[in-house]
């Protein structure tokens, strides 16, 4: 039986010095946290921290608390009401650039990769079915977006405008799911300063769901596909509403996905607290991957409460123990649809930064055209990896960790990397460069009001 949170809090922090690891810790500046989350799989890491004692090895009493929708999370962390937050990858580097909210938040943790996926309705999916390549007898995988344009094209001749969702304007999902419809030629649209829509021009008109509510929506018939986290793709097909057709790691291999965000002043006021955080945070993620996914079952039992995702343990599993269920009755082995720790999944590259705000130039987000240098400094002044690897070097001093879990020497850039579904090439250091590679979208100085962008 659990005790009670703060009770065990307290305990440990009258006993740190007399348990393992703990021996001379740095006093905390705000031992008691709320920390928020979406009801997503990749909150994991902030349940598992809980849950198996990381946090309150730390010395710290944590509260998790679900928020409604993407914009209520950010906005209770800039107030204050919350510590801190399970987010978006794109959420403080949109806040840094002043899409939406202006704000400084910085991120020190990378949540995890991979994990989401485009969901399409039956409808729509009865329709590219019989035009899919085979392989094996089954729809052979990645499923490009030139096999849905058909789809779309007659919805126009029919008069009916395509409808899909995503979670937010500046998430993972937003992005994957505009260069999914780019690569097979449809154009998701864009955004300027007089319109934030991000339908300027668009084949698909794209707009905000929050995750839980996708599967509802979808069923309704107001949206013909969504993309989204984990376990709301998985849910669709358990209540036969719809079919996935491809996951975020068929359009980007390992892409980054969430982060763990705090404002700037929380985390210069908090130092210490901070990296008792991010401590607690990677030793969860460690916890999650460690041999070969042996704890997932586990963290699935957990993930299904409704304190945390609330949805069936055979839904979360599906994606969560190395499997992902396209079509009712097609699971196919996918170890890597979830990575928590391996492939250093938990340090906050600038060059992951850097892709988001390419992302963000592209369809306009960011009106006008910015130099190399700017994407760099932006992406610093949001990504700490320094943070990162100071928790990291603490933990390795306190034998919780191994001296390899952790990419010392990086610059902060991953080498350039081809694994997106239109073999492009992204390096990171050269973002203007990469974005002039892309038929559809902004590149140098174009602008949506200025020029033709139609590709």
């Amino acid at each position: 039986m659990r005790l009670p949170k703060i009770f065990i809090a307290g305990m440990v922090l009258a006993l740190g010095a007399a348990t393992p690891g703990l021996a001379e810790k740095l006093p905390l500046e705000k031992p008691e946290l709320k920390l928020g989350f979406i009801k997503l799989t990749d909150m994991a890491p902030l349940a598992i921290a809980y849950e198996k004692g990381f946090f309150e090895d730390e010395g710290l009493f944590v509260t998790l608390e679900p928020q409604a929708n993407w914009k209520v999370l950010l906005d209770r962390v800039i107030t204050g009401e919350l510590d801190g937050a399970h987010m978006l990858a794109g959420q403080p580097l949109g806040a840094a650039i002043g899409f939406g909210t202006k704000a400084d938040i910085v991120t020190a943790f990378s949540m995890d990769l991979n994990g989401n996926g485009t969901t399409v309705s039956n409808e729509v999916w009865a329709m590219m079915k019989p035009n899919l390549p085979l392989e094996d007898g089954k729809p052979k995988h990645p499923i490009g977006a030139e096999h849905l344009k058909p789809v779309i094209e007659k919805f126009k001749t029919e008069g009916k405008p395509f409808k899909m969702a995503m979670v937010f304007p500046v998430s993972t999902h937003n992005y994957e799911l505009r260069y999914w419809l780019a690569a097979g030629g449809i154009n998701p649209g864009y955004y300027s300063p007089s319109d934030i829509t991000g339908q300027i021009q668009a084949d698909v008109l794209l707009s905000v769901t929050p995750p839980p509510q996708m599967p509802a929506t979808l069923e309704a018939g107001t949206i013909s596909g969504y993309s989204v986290g984990e376990p709301w793709n998985q849910q669709a097909v358990a209540k036969g509403i719809g079919v996935p057709v491809i996951t975020d790691n068929e359009i980007w291999k390992n892409n980054p996905e969430k982060v763990f965000g705090v404002t700037a002043k929380w985390a210069e006021e908090n130092p210490n607290t901070h990296m008792a955080v991010v401590r607690a945070l990677i030793r969860a993620g460690m916890w999650l991957d460690e041999n070969d996914g042996a704890n997932r079952a586990e963290a699935v039992k957990i993930l299904s409460r409704s304190d945390y995702v609330g949805a069936d343990e055979v839904v979360l599993a599906n994606s969560m123990t190395g499997t992902f269920e396209y079509e009712k009755g097609d699971k196919r082995e996918a170890k890597d649809f979830n990575i928590f720790f391996r492939l250093f999944a938990t340090y906050p590259y600038y060059s992951d930064a850097v892709w988001y705000l390419s992302q963000m130039r592209r369809w306009g987000q960011i009106p006008d055209a910015k130099d190399d240098t700017w994407f760099a400094e932006t992406a610093k002044k949001v990504y700490r990896p320094d943070i990162y690897l100071k928790a990291a070097r603490s933990l390795v001093a306190d034998g919780l960790a191994k001296e390899d879990d952790f990419p010392w020497d990086s610059d902060g850039y991953r080498a350039p990397a081809s694994d997106f579904i239109d073999g492009l090439t992204y390096d990171g250091r050269k973002p203007n460069a990469y974005l002039n590679q892309f038929p559809i979208g902004l590149k140098e100085n174009q602008t949506v009001t200025g020029a033709d962008v139609s590709g």
